[in-house]
């Protein structure tokens, strides 16, 4: 993947997860923007999320989502200079909990190394 490519991603995470929190900060406080994937033409972009909370609850946080897909694109229009204002598709992110696991049990490993 370019460098621009990455910038891009970078920014436009940065961009939605700030207007989220600007514009819809009670609605969406459990909702976390992960990452974006942008295709190499600008195009398309996966934006990946993941939701403190059960499976129910992350499927609710993806319609809420896909519900304001057209203001966050409008969003990523006025904030984001780019030729052309990608497609957004929402992609639950359910790496983050065992993410979060291996860090835990490495953790706990790392104390248990340390004590005597």
């Amino acid at each position: 993947m370019s460098n621009r490519l990455l910038r891009v991603n970078e920014l436009m995470q940065r961009e939605i997860s700030a207007h989220l929190r600007r514009k819809h900060g009670a609605e969406t406080v459990g909702i976390t923007i992960t990452g974006v994937e942008i295709t190499g033409d600008l195009r398309e972009a996966k934006i990946f999320y993941t939701v403190l909370g059960a499976p129910a609850e992350a499927a609710a946080a993806g319609k809420w989502l896909v519900k304001h897909r057209d203001e966050i694109r409008e969003m990523l229009a006025k904030n984001v200079i780019i030729r052309h204002v990608p497609l957004l598709a929402f992609v639950h992110d359910n790496h983050a909990p065992r993410t979060l696991r291996i860090e835990t049990l490495l953790g706990e490993i790392d104390r248990e190394t340390k004590s005597p």
